[in-house]
């Protein structure tokens, strides 16, 4: 197993296509283009951060909640009469056992419902921010016409020349597998 087999520790896409961006994105774009585009990148930054924080603050919340709210019932049935025997119509009468202990919350079920909690609300608060913030940068990008077709021309002949590249990786022997990267 490679360090490539998790997204935490792949490297980029390749260090000669980063240059290629930076060459397209040097010469293509004028000033103003470069600073809409790192105001747009910035834009999905921050909302991501905003929404994963909000999110991890929610389902904190939520977990604590939960948690509250199974100590009150479980203190409520713990007090409640509860019957200590049934009696049959044949006359037979069998204890019923008493299941308070296995009711009671655990340490280890209060850890489970804030990390679940946790997570799902990071999770569901990064997705949302992530989804707001690509809103955000797509208004900063198309808020200028003659930009925004800056922008999208430079982003084609980019694609083309990373397209040549894979095409002379593949006709030069490196193989499927070379050429993703594996």
């Amino acid at each position: 197993m490679s360090a490539d087999s998790f997204a935490v520790l792949r490297k980029n896409a390749g260090e000669d296509i980063s240059k290629l961006a930076e060459e397209h994105f040097k010469h293509d774009l004028q000033d103003s283009d470069r600073d809409n585009l790192k105001t747009a990148a910035s834009k999905m930054g921050t909302h991501a951060t905003v929404g994963s924080l909000l999110g991890l603050g929610l389902g904190l919340f939520l977990a604590f909640r939960i948690r509250r709210s199974r100590t009150q019932m479980f203190s409520a049935f713990r007090t409640a009469e509860k019957p200590m025997h049934v009696k049959f119509a044949d006359g037979r009468e069998e204890a019923i056992p008493d299941i308070t202990p296995l009711l009671k919350p655990t340490t280890l079920g209060d850890i489970a419902t804030y990390f679940f909690f946790s997570a799902g609300g990071l999770f569901l608060g990064g997705e949302t921010g992530l989804l707001t913030g690509s809103a955000s940068a797509s208004r900063t990008i198309t808020r200028d016409p003659e930009s925004r077709a800056r922008i999208e021309a430079a982003f084609r002949k980019f694609r083309a020349d990373v397209l040549r590249k894979e095409a002379d990786d593949l006709d030069g022997g490196k193989g499927v597998a070379g050429v993703l990267g594996f």
